[in-house]
């Protein structure tokens, strides 16, 4: 009897070994201003130049590795980059956002 009382109680702590308490859900989700990895100008939603024209970010971030782009130049001491496949005129230029992350900016 004894011994079935531990292998029932093995049993039920093992169900629950896997489980986490759940986070608190008021902060869950929340990005704080000491977070955002871009400065603020780009953020308020600034131009880069570049080739004497205005390039404005916009609400795409797309995933790159370092092989696919180039730095083309820098503005306001934040370089940007441009697709190696992409050709004069240029579609895009980007942002380092997080790590292969790149923020788009269109004309």
């Amino acid at each position: 009897m004894k011994k079935e009382r531990v292998l029932l109680l093995l049993l039920g702590f093992s169900m629950f070994a896997g489980c986490a308490l759940p986070q608190r859900a008021d902060l869950a989700g929340v990005v704080t201003a000491d977070q955002l990895t871009e400065p603020l100008w780009i953020r308020n939603g600034e131009p880069v130049i570049f080739e004497g024209e205005d390039w404005f970010p916009t609400d795409e971030v797309e995933n790159l590795l370092a092989g696919e782009i180039y730095q083309a130049g820098t503005c306001r001491d934040v370089p940007f980059f441009i697709d190696k496949r992409d050709v004069r005129p240029f579609d895009r230029v980007y942002t380092r956002f997080d790590k292969n992350r790149y923020r788009a900016f269109e004309q």
